[in-house]
């Protein structure tokens, strides 16, 4: 069963092929693509909201030929009352031939995953993972570098509780040369197990002072917004917020990337500037969820 649960399901070869598949759609025509997934149904099971992640694999099915059913959000299923996630996956199955499950418990993908007999993607399991957005984070890089190995990532803002944050730096392990500098709003630093296992697969793990020495010392400028939704009504610290002027002096070639929504942490004033990747970025999710679609369907071009 080709589930994608976590990173740890992604090999390097396994990622780089689903990016040649990516790129191979791209440049097919739409009447061409409309037949890969003819005949199948893709289920959305969305416990928690989305707009980009549950859009873009709406939107990656329907332009493969596939159909789509699910919910959006618990209340209006019979998890309001009182039914297991392990029951309706089993119940959803028979609606499809892969789930697409977004919930807030951690490990709740491999849940589902222990009781169905159809593939299973992680969309978002609580503050753990988020194995398909950080394929597209990788995409984005990838087409803006032409490369990954050898990257210089900046991640700021809510590193504690940022599943994006989490599964980036997972993936970044597959990669030779791989650089993570670390800026974390106050009280959200990286959990140290998962800067100790960075750091023994490969990847260089440092901390910066500023947005500017960050802005200024990476490729990539990864923000993320603060995860209010998972801190069980703690004070919410101080977003750290990214202006034009803190781009100042930095490489030409730096991109400033974010999985959305933002809130405070970037100013509308980066929109305008060369380095603003975040809206490519979520366009992004349709080619790599469409390839995502068809490899766990076993279906190739």
């Amino acid at each position: 069963m080709r589930h994608i649960l976590s990173v740890d399901d992604l090999s390097r070869g396994r990622i780089e092929s689903l990016f040649r598949t990516a790129n191979s759609l791209q440049g097919m025509p739409a009447q061409a693509r409309a037949k890969m997934l003819d005949g199948r149904v893709v289920v959305t099971m969305f416990v928690e909201p989305s707009t980009r992640t549950r859009l873009s694999f709406e939107s990656a099915a329907l332009r493969l030929g596939a159909g789509v059913t699910g919910f959006s959000e618990a209340m209006s299923t019979s998890m309001k009352k009182g039914e297991s996630l392990e029951d309706t996956a089993r119940v959803c199955e028979g609606y499809g031939d892969v789930l697409v499950l977004r919930h807030p418990d951690i490990g709740s993908a491999a849940r589902a995953a222990a009781v169905v007999k159809c593939p299973v993607v992680n969309a978002g399991d609580g503050a753990n993972e988020h194995p398909t957005q950080t394929l597209v984070d990788l995409y984005t890089m990838a087409r803006a570098f032409g490369r990954i190995d050898g990257l210089r990532v900046g991640f700021c803002g809510d590193l504690k509780y940022g599943r994006t944050v989490h599964s980036l730096l997972a993936a970044m392990q597959k990669f030779s040369g791989m650089q993570a500098v670390m800026l974390p709003a106050r009280g959200l630093p990286l959990p140290a197990a998962r800067a100790e296992r960075a750091i023994a697969g490969g990847v260089k793990v440092t901390d910066a002072e500023s947005m500017r020495e960050l802005a200024r010392n990476v490729d990539v400028l990864y923000m993320t917004r603060i995860q209010t939704e998972r801190m069980d009504g703690a004070a919410e610290p101080q977003a750290m917020c990214l202006r034009a002027e803190d781009l100042h002096g930095c490489a030409p070639s730096l991109r400033v990337m974010h999985p959305l929504p933002r809130r405070d942490e970037i100013h509308s004033d980066v929109d305008g500037t060369p380095h603003a990747m975040y809206f490519e970025q979520a366009h992004a999710g349709v080619p790599v969820r469409q390839a995502v679609l068809m490899d766990v369907l076993g279906v190739s071009l």
